[in-house]
């Protein structure tokens, strides 16, 4: 039988310092646990629970309990639980939280949900109906249950769903926040970011760290990850940038490490600013690793991956904490707060780890910032250095058309998980075409679809690659560590058991939908969900497969009848000189329109969208000088309007909700 565990091959005489020392910490009158009963041994020196969305402070996603690679293959669905809400991004994109036998989750339409772990009953669900891009989520501490909405962060009563406060933390209409918001020692932190679901990178969003009251959601401290001006006194109301996906990492000397995302405009741009001339500069702090003092919000140290980013390679990944060649850094969390914390600094170096969609993994020292190592991961194409150009002001080097991997949905979009001595990682390998100055935003190479995945294992120690499973579809369901075995979800709705020492495939199975969610362990059960529909009949559940459960999914119900239009989204449809132009969202949810090409005559139109699609869309009529001659609003479930004026020539039509448009959600009007 394999070691259940790579950094708990140590003998029986650490396990027994262990125990001594677990034992004089002591227990806390707030502790909470797991009510699941597990029928093997659970090791001591990892926590079974998962209360905090990164498992711990640290957000090593890794714990112990009675799942290995030996029984891994016998998990079966133990309940199923629907997903009521719909979203730019799906219907759910977070890790749930467990807290005395309950798992709480939230939605991407805000909404927080709290289930019986052992029976998959609702208890209860407090609905905000907010839309949010994601991933969103909830974390626990001391009875109470802390998240946020687009706008506002929020703390509920974790046995009613009773809202204890909320404070609204965005100054305007081009910020949002969606992230899980991080709880240590009586403070929740949650960041803004410059967009939501009805716009994202418009100009003037300037993300901000906000450390808040646990008790009252009173401002502790506030800090801004990008300057007020955004880098430009004049462009301020084209600029953005910054924000966290995820909660920050807190180290046992109280302070917080934060993974900030990236600047915009970027891409292309425009005539008049191309290549984010409009925020000169290496555009502090994004694309960085930052440490902060967590009772004064003081910047420490500060390490820039991608100065000058011209590519949304955002590093917005909660950082890990660890020890290169050696024993982790440890902080067990009670009730959401760390307790019973140690660092051994005999074992190896203090380090930080992050990765983020420029496919490059790094780890620096934890106490100075400094470099340690740097590897990329997954499919590199030669452009990662050519910001440094456009930085410089080298404008000739950057050519049209260009193809970039990592693409804006690539490289590592989830969180990354630890066991003390290697780092894992699930990559997307997607790339991005850009072809004109006329935006930001360049076309997925083969649609969003053709993106494929792996999981990368790394030496802590030295950042050398260990092993690659390539997989079929994109990675996006983060990573997560429960023993010797690595869990991951795929786009295509997969969720993968992988060995940890070799990447070997143990177990796989289908979800319920296409999924973009990440895996919780909580003792001998896994959490995770089919997440997004994008076909007929696929559903979005919450599940829970659990050690020898022997249930199924719900019987998905029979695709609805469809026209040959739905079917043939590259079919031309037939000109028409009738007044009423009519384009329709799939119906299943795929990222399209059902017809990619229409013809029609001069004079005033009216454009009829109909969107009946289990996501959010909208249609935008676009001129031949990339002009925005008009659109309906961003909506779920209906039939919108809205007059135009065309002449001969050819148009361009599109869904404005972010990456819908890169993704193939467009198509060609033509007018005689």
């Amino acid at each position: 039988m394999k070691s259940v565990h790579l950094r708990r091959a140590v003998g029986v005489g650490l396990l027994a310092a262990m125990s001594l020392f677990v034992a004089a910490c002591g227990s806390s009158s707030n502790s909470s646990s797991s009510t699941t009963t597990t029928t093997a041994t659970t090791t001591a020196s990892l926590p079974s629970t998962w209360e905090l969305a990164g498992a711990d402070p640290q957000n090593t996603r890794d714990v112990g309990g009675p799942i290995t690679s030996s029984n891994v293959s016998t998990l079966g669905v133990a309940w199923t639980v629907p997903i009521i809400a719909t979203g730019t991004f799906g219907a759910y994109a977070t890790t749930p939280v467990v807290s005395n036998g309950v798992v709480y989750a939230q939605d991407l339409a805000s909404n927080v949900y709290a289930i019986n772990l052992e029976t998959g009953k609702l208890l209860w669900i407090k609905k905000y109906n907010q839309p949010d891009e994601g991933p969103n989520g909830v974390t626990i501490a001391n009875g109470t249950v802390y998240g946020a909405t687009s706008e506002s962060a929020f703390a509920l009563q974790a046995a009613t769903g009773e809202q204890l406060w909320s404070k609204k933390l965005t100054r305007n209409a081009s910020e949002g926040i969606d992230m899980a918001p991080g709880y240590n020692k009586g403070t929740v932190y949650v960041s803004t970011v410059p967009g939501n679901t009805k716009a994202f990178y418009k100009g003037n969003g300037q993300a901000i760290l906000w450390a808040l009251n646990a008790e009252t959601g009173a401002t502790k401290w506030k800090w801004e990850e990008v300057p007020k001006n955004l880098w430009s006194n004049a462009n301020t109301n084209i600029n953005s940038g910054g924000g966290q996906w995820d909660p920050p990492t807190f180290g046992p000397e109280g302070n917080l490490y934060v993974g900030v995302a990236n600047p915009a405009p970027f891409g292309p741009g425009t005539k008049q600013f191309p290549w984010g001339t409009s925020h000169p500069g290496p555009n502090l702090y994004t694309d960085s690793i930052v440490k902060l003092n967590s009772e004064t919000g003081k910047l420490m140290w500060y390490y820039q991956l991608t100065p000058h980013d011209i590519f949304d390679h955002d590093l917005e990944n909660s950082p890990i904490l660890s020890s290169a060649g050696g024993t982790p850094i440890v902080s067990f969390s009670r009730g959401g707060r760390p307790s019973c914390a140690r660092r051994s600094r005999a074992f190896g170096t203090p380090i930080v780890i992050d990765g983020g969609k420029a496919g490059i993994l790094v780890a620096v020292n934890a106490e100075t910032g400094k470099l340690v190592w740097k590897t990329p991961v997954g499919v590199h194409n030669g452009i990662d250095n050519v910001n440094l150009e456009a930085e410089k002001g080298n404008l000739s080097k950057l050519k049209l058309p260009v193809v970039i991997e990592p693409g804006d949905l690539g490289g590592i979009e989830s969180q990354i998980a630890t066991n003390g001595k290697t780092v894992y990682a699930a990559v997307v390998n997607l790339a991005a075409k850009f072809t004109a100055s006329n935006g930001q935003y360049g076309e997925f190479v083969g649609g969003v679809g053709a993106g494929t995945g792996e999981v990368v294992a790394v030496n802590e120690a030295t950042g050398a690659i260990e092993w690659a499973k390539k997989l079929p579809t994109a990675a996006y369901g983060a990573v997560t560590l429960a023993n010797d075995v690595v869990f991951t979800t795929t786009y295509n709705g997969t969720l993968y058991a992988l060995d940890a020492s070799t990447g070997d495939e143990l177990w796989k199975t289908t979800l319920s939908a296409g999924t973009n969610a990440p895996v919780a362990v909580v003792g001998n059960t896994v959490i995770t969900a089919g997440s997004f529909p994008q076909a007929a009949g696929q559903k979005a559940l919450i599940t829970a497969y659990r050690l020898g459960a022997t249930g199924t999914l719900p019987t998905a119900a029979a695709p609805p009848a469809t026209t040959t239009t739905a079917t043939t989204p590259a079919k031309k449809a037939a000109p028409t000189a009738a007044g009423v132009i009519k384009i329709v969202a799939d119906p299943t949810g795929l990222l399209k329109y059902t017809e990619s090409q229409i013809t029609t005559t001069a004079g005033t139109k009216t454009i009829e969208f109909t969107n009946e699609s289990p996501l959010e869309h909208s249609v935008v009529i676009e001129n031949a000088s990339k002009k925005d001659i008009g659109e309906t609003p961003i909506f779920d479930h209906g039939t919108k309007s809205f007059k135009v004026t065309l002449v001969p020539g050819t148009y361009t039509y599109f869904c404005s909700v972010p990456g819908h448009r890169e993704a193939g959600m467009l198509g060609t009007l033509t007018v005689k």
